[in-house]
């Protein structure tokens, strides 16, 4: 017997008004995500993605319809029931990283482990933890002033792994990223989906990341127009294809970063013998 999806949506519509006038952003969209899918929500701009992304995770209230986490109506719950709910149950990937300020990256990892009522030496050990997973063991003491916009959009993922939710909503994770970071946080969000059985919704705008996906809704004017599962042998192909332009990425790199060094180095030798002659000379 089939299991059930931990995420389904009936009927589900969202209106805005603007001025005088009514928008559909969501006209009777009913969409089903399975437990430890790793799903891509596309669309043009305008689309409805991101509104379709912020009915699941419980940010807006649809004007009709109904959402569902596992066996919980999520749109029928009152704002504290939704606070306890997502604490609870969800993580959040934010385009605007969303990191406290005042808070080092590890600090800032640690928050949601704060709010489940973890030890401050245990949930620290966690987020360094999850920080060097993401490639940033040398800036958990910096703060997010002190980091790029890439190594923020990493500490904003790492936060969203480390309480090990049961749902990761991700609105467009990789959009200030370069292509090798991109590639790098894409293939750790994949194995930490299939790794902890994490079901991840990422809206995208980036086709090569979302056809690494095991599912892809495509969303036109507000409706589903298209919703995608691919076939397996394809997926492990393009996830494979992606990690191997991210090995060739980190290899040219340090090819760069040796070759660096070495003019460094060469540069430093000439001006210890222009020295030496100097004073040779004298």
């Amino acid at each position: 017997m089939p299991m059930a999806p931990i995420i389904r949506t009936v009927g589900l519509r969202k209106v805005y008004a603007v001025g005088k006038e009514r928008v559909v952003a969501l006209d009777n969209v009913d969409i089903n995500v399975e437990k430890g899918e790793f799903c891509c929500i596309v669309g043009q701009s305008g689309s409805g993605k991101s509104t379709l992304l912020n009915q699941l995770a419980g940010l807006e209230k649809p004007t009709r319809g109904k959402v569902f986490i596992g066996k919980h109506e999520i749109s029928a719950m009152t704002e504290n029931e939704l606070a306890a709910f997502r604490q609870a149950h969800l993580g959040f990937i934010f385009q605007s990283y969303n990191l406290l300020p005042s808070m080092t990256a590890a600090e800032n990892v640690a928050l949601p482990l704060m709010f489940k009522g973890m030890g401050r030496r245990q949930r620290m050990a966690l987020a360094k933890q999850e920080l060097k997973s993401m490639g940033l063991a040398s800036r958990m003491n910096h703060l997010p002033t002190e980091m790029s916009g890439g190594q923020q959009q990493r500490v904003g993922i790492a936060r969203a792994f480390v309480s090990r939710p049961k749902v990761i909503f991700a609105d467009e994770p990789t959009g200030n990223l370069d292509s090798k970071t991109s590639r790098q946080v894409l293939l750790r969000m994949l194995e930490m989906s299939k790794k902890e059985q994490i079901t991840f919704v990422m809206v995208t705008h980036e086709p090569s990341l979302a056809a690494c996906a095991d599912r892809i809704i495509t969303i036109l004017d507000g409706k589903v127009q298209s919703d995608v599962v691919p076939p397996e042998e394809e997926r492990i192909r393009r996830r494979q294809a992606l990690a191997d332009e991210l090995a060739r990425d980190e290899a040219e790199e340090a090819a760069r970063e040796k070759a660096e060094q070495a003019a460094r180095q060469a540069q430093k030798n000439a001006g210890q013998q222009t020295s030496a002659a100097d004073a040779a000379a004298k």
